[in-house]
């Protein structure tokens, strides 16, 4: 009967979100209607996964919708339409990669690597991740602090459970970080997050938290939001679990020679790194491959193609990848390690002129390809790694100069 009762709630309470789109101006009656889910909705869920009444209330104390966050669709509105790329939506790599920016990073990097370097040792002595590369993600999502954790998480992720795009995710999501509360780590008035919901130092999800986030300093809390060993130690047990390869480096630039073909990157063409340097791939260093890379399983990468670095990457790449999916990111961080480290400056190569054809153009090229039997990867106007290796297999059996990457004198011939 009381199933019965709650679904039968659940049912008319969803309804009433669709009444009308007049209720998506109506501030109050929708802050109403939001306190209502809270009670309804969530509250029994947060219940059964253990959550007390008290630990309940203290997390929605005071708490009021935030209309400032992005990819809201209030109750009664219809969600945005999709709208179609005509625009340059990517940018030259070389903007992601401001050097000033990236410099004072590293700088900052090291005096953090200076200042725990007992502590970073004894991480790497449990996880196998190294200092440098631990520090480089702490630098790159929160520049060595917790000054873009500054919302409460409880509002975020109530507000995005009850009214965003991915109401779904954020309602796993919110539930989590209620059963983090619950377990005493931190509590809930004092959970800051991100404007996306990421928690602490390491900017976690409140799932990812339950996974990977770790006590290091043994005082009986996992606090990722005041210790650093905590945080950093819980970075590298994240890196770990996603299977970073105790030992190895995440890659470095090299310089590939035009006997070589550029249409050979990506993870599924993996092979000892002792063959590419065999096919006359060499280190953009001068710098002789360590032996202990050789042996050791090693991919193409060239993110602009022949336009701009070139690199030879180990599966640690793709762990780090595992943070932010995107393989800029991964070079930013893996370059700031190197810096850190004092391995390294700037990348030798330099970054062409291109990322600012419109993403309509790219997609019509991705269709092309595919029409003739290429796998592009997702058709959405941004050249990833099958896109860029596709063009390169088209320009090299067509006779046409082999680049890898899209550009504006393929667009009539690539129809």
């Amino acid at each position: 009967m009381k199933l019965a009762k709650a679904i039968a709630l659940a049912g008319a309470l969803s309804l009433s979100f669709l009444a009308g789109p007049s209720l998506a101006t109506d501030k109050p009656a929708i802050e109403a209607k939001f306190r209502a889910w809270l009670e309804q909705v969530i509250w029994p869920e947060a219940q059964k996964q253990g959550v007390s009444r008290s630990v309940f209330d203290a997390a929605f104390k005071g708490v009021t919708l935030n209309w400032g966050l992005p990819d809201l669709v209030p109750p009664g509105e219809a969600p945005p339409p999709v709208r179609k790329q005509t625009q340059a939506e990517f940018s030259a790599p070389a903007a992601y990669f401001n050097e000033k920016s990236i410099a004072s990073l590293a700088e900052k990097g090291r005096q953090v690597f200076s200042q725990h370097h007992s502590l970073l040792t004894r991480i790497e002595t449990k996880y196998g991740v190294p200092g440098d590369i631990v520090v480089a993600l702490w630098g790159r999502e929160m520049a060595f602090g917790n000054s873009g954790a500054s919302y409460s998480a409880m509002q975020v992720l109530s507000t995005k459970a009850f009214m965003s795009t991915r109401k779904d995710m954020f309602e796993t999501e919110l539930l989590a970080a209620l059963a983090i509360a619950q377990e005493g780590d931190i509590a809930p008035q004092s959970m800051k997050s991100s404007w996306a919901g990421a928690l602490g130092m390491p900017q976690f999800m409140p799932t990812s938290f339950q996974r990977y986030a770790v006590d290091f300093d043994r005082d009986g809390k996992k606090d990722i939001w005041n210790s650093v060993p905590d945080a950093l130690a819980s970075i590298a047990n994240y890196m770990a679990a996603k299977g970073w390869q105790r030992g190895r480096s995440w890659g470095f630039e090299v310089r590939i020679p035009d006997s070589v073909s550029c249409a050979q990157e990506g993870p599924d063409k993996a092979q000892p790194i002792s063959k590419w340097v065999a096919a006359g791939i060499a280190r953009a260093d001068g710098k002789p491959v360590a032996a202990s890379e050789l042996k050791g399983d090693g991919m193409m990468m060239v993110p602009a193609g022949r336009f701009g670095p070139q690199f030879i990457v180990s599966p640690n790449f793709y762990v780090i990848k595992e943070y932010n999916n995107s393989d800029l990111y991964a070079l930013y961080v893996g370059n700031l390690a190197d810096r850190i480290d004092h391995r390294g400056t700037g990348f030798a190569g330099q970054w062409g002129d291109v990322g600012n054809m419109l993403r309509s153009d790219v997609e019509a090229m991705q269709l092309a390809l595919v029409k003739k039997g290429y796998d592009v990867g997702k058709t959405d106007g941004l050249p990833g790694y099958k896109t860029r290796r596709s063009i390169g297999d088209w320009q090299q059996k067509n006779g046409v100069r082999q680049t890898c990457y899209p550009e504006e004198s393929l667009k009539a011939k690539l129809k």
